[in-house]
C-alpha cells in the first residue's frame, strides 16, 4: 500500500510528543515509502527539556534518510511540481490547528499541506494540544468537515488535570494514512479512551 509512495511528515512545537512520533517515521519508510520531513520554525530552534532543535533535526534526518525542510521557499513546490502522496501533520499543535483551519500559510508545515490538499491528496493531522475541547474546537471541528483532512483517532490524555487536551494515538499513524490513501474515509473510532 506504502511501497513507492512520497508521504510528507510535518512536525510542529509539540516537544513533549516527539519521542513518540519521530521513531514511527520507520512505520513508512519499512513499507517502501519515501518521507520526507518538514518542520516548523519553532522546532529547528527551540532548546527544551526534551531536547535542542539541532538534536532532534539530526534524529529525524537519520531515521528518515532525508534533509528536513525548514523554509516554506522549500516547502512550496509540494504543490504540482513536486507533489506528495499525502502528507501527515504529527504532532499537530493547537496554534498550527488554528492557523490550518483560518488558511494562514506561514510555516513550511502549513505551506506543503497547503500545496498537498490543493493537489487533492490526503492531509493527516495528529493533534496534541492543550486547548482542543476550549477555543480550539471550533477550528478541530471546521478541519474534520474539510475535503481530504482525516485525523487520528485522539482522547483527552488527562482529563481531570487537563480537561480540554487531546493528544493523538500516534500508533495509530500509518493506518490512518493507509485508510486515508486507499477508501479516502477516516479511520474510525475517531474518538479514543486514554484515561482509565
Amino acid at each position: 500500500m506504502l511501497e513507492g509512495k512520497r508521504i510528507g511528515l510535518g512536525i510542529t512545537a509539540s516537544h513533549c510528543t516527539y519521542e513518540d512520533v519521530v521513531p514511527k517515521i520507520t512505520q513508512f519508510t519499512e513499507a517502501g515509502a519515501t518521507v520526507v520531513p518538514i518542520i516548523t520554525h519553532s522546532v529547528l530552534t527551540a532548546a527544551t527539556r526534551f531536547g535542542t532543535g539541532e538534536e532532534w533535526i539530526k534524529k529525524i534526518e537519520s531515521i528518515a534518510g532525508e534533509k528536513v525542510v525548514s523554509s516554506i521557499l522549500e516547502a512550496e513546490p509540494f504543490g504540482p511540481s513536486n507533489p506528495l502522496d499525502a502528507m501527515v501533520i504529527a504532532p499537530m499543535t493547537g496554534n498550527s490547528i488554528s492557523k490550518f483551519a483560518n488558511a494562514a500559510t506561514d510555516s513550511p508545515v502549513l505551506m506543503a499541506a497547503k500545496a498537498t490538499l490543493r493537489n487533492g491528496s490526503p492531509v493527516v493531522l495528529g493533534i496534541s494540544t492543550n486547548d482542543a475541547l476550549g477555543l480550539n474546537g471550533v477550528n478541530i471541528m471546521k478541519l474534520m468537515n474539510s475535503k481530504n483532512i482525516y485525523f487520528i483517532p485522539f482522547g483527552q490524555d488527562d482529563p481531570f488535570k487537563k480537561p480540554n487536551s487531546l493528544i493523538a494515538d500516534f500508533t495509530k499513524m500509518r493506518e490512518t494514512v493507509e485508510h486515508a490513501l486507499e477508501y479516502k474515509k477516516q479511520l474510525q473510532p475517531l474518538l479514543i479512551q486514554y484515561y482509565k
